[in-house]
């Protein structure tokens, strides 16, 4: 298994991380896509009670089980190839930091077992692109916190932020990939 391959892109809301993600897909990297969006998604066309302004701690252990399941699924596939996960599995322990709520030892375990490259890039608030909709419902304000804790969670847990300067999705593209190849990782 070579982690070094496996990369995450994260922030708050809204910063634009489905595009940067789409671009790196467009010129042929393997991209997974972020559970929490599918898990609301599914839960608002069954009207489920596993969504983040309802029953949040449901909406955790359903994000934070999807998003093991992502990983382990790529991580056998992917080793010898460049991937990028839309979040990671940090951030699902951030969001139940930030409701307070106390993950069991087991759920820890599992995702103590599933390591990233410790390079994680992290797009910043950007007040000009945010845009709520039916799925993302927070705040500025919101959005500017959970991108702080977001930050100091990843760092907690020995990973080491990359901040993605704001620009064009070309240029933040670009700027991930030469991040990469300077660091000996992309081939």
């Amino acid at each position: 298994m070579n982690i070094n391959n496996q990369f995450i892109i994260t922030g708050g809301p809204g910063v634009g991380k489905t595009a940067l993600l789409n671009a790196l897909s467009s010129d042929g990297f393997r991209i997974v896509p972020e559970a929490a969006r599918t898990i609301i998604r599914e839960q608002m066309e069954t009207d489920g009670d596993a969504l983040p302004w309802k029953n949040k701690r449901l909406y955790t252990d359903k994000m934070i089980a999807a998003s093991i399941l992502d990983y382990n699924r790529i991580i056998d596939s992917c080793s010898h190839e460049i991937c990028f996960f839309d979040r990671g599995i940090p951030d699902a322990v951030c969001y139940a930091e930030m409701i307070g709520y106390r993950l069991s030892n087991d759920v820890v375990e599992q995702i103590q077992s599933c390591p990233y490259n410790t390079h994680v890039f992290i797009l910043p608030p950007w007040k000009e692109i945010y845009e709520t909709d039916s799925e993302r419902k927070q705040d500025w304000e919101e959005a500017q916190q959970t991108y702080i804790h977001m930050r100091n969670m990843y760092k907690r847990l020995g990973y080491e932020p990359i901040i993605v300067p704001k620009g064009s999705i070309e240029e933040r593209k670009e700027f991930v990939q030469s991040f990469i190849a300077k660091n000996g990782e992309l081939r």
